[in-house]
């Protein structure tokens, strides 16, 4: 099996697995590219069109089964995605770049593994001021790094008791999206076109979002995935910070 067969499989198992909890991935897809020795600047483009249609998909698999939440969603939109496009134009040096995606790599490892209990407990509604300052924030963040900023929106929802957890992946999985469109946008007048290996990617990260979408909507579970996922975002790390 060629490396690029292997590429192909783990992005659809990244998909499936980040779909699964309303996200888009692009954390997944940048570690497993990076573990492959890809430039940043094709991990950049190639996570945020990988993005796209994994969160979508996710989105209205999460959304049919009602736990969208607008009311919810729009202060950090509002501020994320004009962000997101500033910050897709600021050009990063490769070592920066590796470390910032580190850190991120990290949130997204806490991300994976913290399995927060449902409740049926009534949850606070999202400060206008705060959701603008944390939107902008990671809109800023998720054009810079090409992600769409849900490893770090989901954790601040669940931990300031702003959305339950079903309605946090709803949430993440949209603002996921139109933050990839925006830094994409952006990308797209500075004369980006995807190649056929992005679009080969493309197809195996979106059968795996849909089938993610469709069981993490549905309270299905995979433990040992999880973990393995983990392991592998935590070699990318090692390897970002590291080399």
């Amino acid at each position: 099996m060629n490396t690029e067969v292997i590429i192909m499989l783990v992005i659809g198992i990244v998909a499936f697995l980040y779909a699964s909890v309303g996200h888009g991935g692009a954390s997944g897809y940048l570690a497993v590219l990076a573990i492959f020795g890809t430039q940043p600047e094709l991990m950049k483009s190639s996570a945020l069109v990988l993005n796209l249609f994994v969160s979508m998909s996710s989105f209205l698999q999460f959304y049919r089964s009602g736990h969208f939440s607008w009311p919810k969603f729009w202060p950090f939109a509002l501020a994320s995605v004009p962000m997101a496009f500033v910050g897709a134009g600021i050009p990063l040096s490769a070592g920066l770049y590796k470390q910032l995606l580190g850190v991120c790599l990290i949130l997204a490892i806490g991300r994976i593994l913290w399995r927060p209990k449902t409740t049926e407990d009534p949850t606070a509604p999202v400060p206008l001021l705060g959701g603008l300052a944390v939107g902008a924030v990671i809109g800023l963040l998720s054009g810079m790094l090409g992600i769409g900023g849900g490893i770090i929106l989901s954790p601040v929802l669940l931990l300031m008791n702003w959305a339950k957890l079903k309605e946090t992946a709803a949430i993440s999985a949209l603002f996921i999206f139109v933050n990839s469109v925006s830094g994409l946008s952006k990308l797209l007048t500075k004369g980006y076109v995807p190649d056929q290996q992005t679009l080969y990617w493309l197809a195996f990260a979106f059968v795996g979002g849909l089938l993610g979408g469709y069981a993490g909507a549905r309270r299905f579970n995979v433990p040992t995935l999880r973990y393995a996922l983990a392991l592998g975002l935590f070699i990318a790390t090692l390897k970002l910070l590291f080399t």
